[in-house]
């Protein structure tokens, strides 16, 4: 089992980010809690159909006559079945990788190049999903793979990572300028678009911008502070800000930001 596996992808920024993949103990606590919720879930819809069952046995009697108890087992068996590969999806494409349990051990799934998953990803996931758990292919894969991926990762092109956001650094220069527009942007922009790759993006940028030239320095930070910009919503930049104070007081204020969203 690799433990201290990691994956490395580049941004368009040409900044190369690693991430440890979540390996099976952070996997396997997300998904102790997501089954918490589940039986929550399906607990619930057993008790409202089990009481709508009784209120209709008329009804469900003249429809399958004899074998009314057997068509009700067969589609509360499939409408469960629904729920639970449901509840994936759907948390999986909205959270952009992410269910509960996910987000609560701080694990993400995302595309083999880096990018977010889609419903298309999520959908084959949730399908494959029965097979590795029930017949313990996921657990086996996921100790001898390279890349610790399970039967839906597989068919998916998806890694699971650990979402890690970085913590600020001693080296890292931010100046007051940068301070006073960070709050500006927690109360007008949509910090909650930016990931936590895109927030490593922008570190790494602050931490190497010294040893750039000046061109080059300039031309990043200027396509930086635009994809933010447009990534978070906001019409433009506030006046005499340059790009470099603009990513500086990004990255001051998704710190903020992240400290309260959860």
């Amino acid at each position: 089992m690799h433990i201290f596996q990691r994956v490395k992808f580049s941004t368009p920024e040409s900044v190369e980010l690693e991430f440890p993949l979540a390996g099976i103990g952070n996997r396997a606590w997300a998904l102790l809690i997501d089954y918490l919720v589940l039986g929550v879930i399906l607990i619930l819809f057993l008790s409202a159909w089990t009481t709508v069952s009784i209120q209709l046995s008329d009804l469900w009697k003249s429809i399958f006559r004899d074998q009314a108890a057997f068509w009700l087992l067969a589609i509360a068996s499939l409408i469960g079945f629904a729920i639970y590969g449901g509840y994936f999806v759907f948390f999986e494409t909205l959270w952009q990788g992410q269910t509960p349990g996910k987000r609560f051990a701080k694990i993400r799934v995302v595309r083999d190049d880096g990018r977010p998953i889609g419903l298309q990803q999520a959908t084959l996931r949730a399908l494959l999903r029965l097979f590795d758990e029930v017949l313990f292919i996921g657990a086996i894969l996921i100790m001898f793979s390279n890349q610790e991926k399970r039967l839906g990762d597989l068919a998916a092109g998806t890694i699971v990572i650990q979402t890690q956001i970085p913590t600020p650094s001693t080296t890292l220069t931010i100046s007051e300028q940068a301070k006073s527009v960070s709050e500006q942007l927690l109360q007008i922009a949509d910090l909650s678009a930016i990931l936590p790759d895109d927030f490593a993006v922008i570190r790494e940028y602050l931490l190497r911008r010294s040893a750039m030239v000046a061109k080059a320095r300039a031309s990043v930070a200027l396509r930086l502070a635009k994809d933010i910009q447009a990534m978070i919503h906001l019409e433009k930049i506030p006046e005499a800000v340059t790009p470099d104070v603009f990513l500086e007081a990004i990255y001051l204020a998704y710190q903020k930001f992240s400290d309260f969203k959860f």
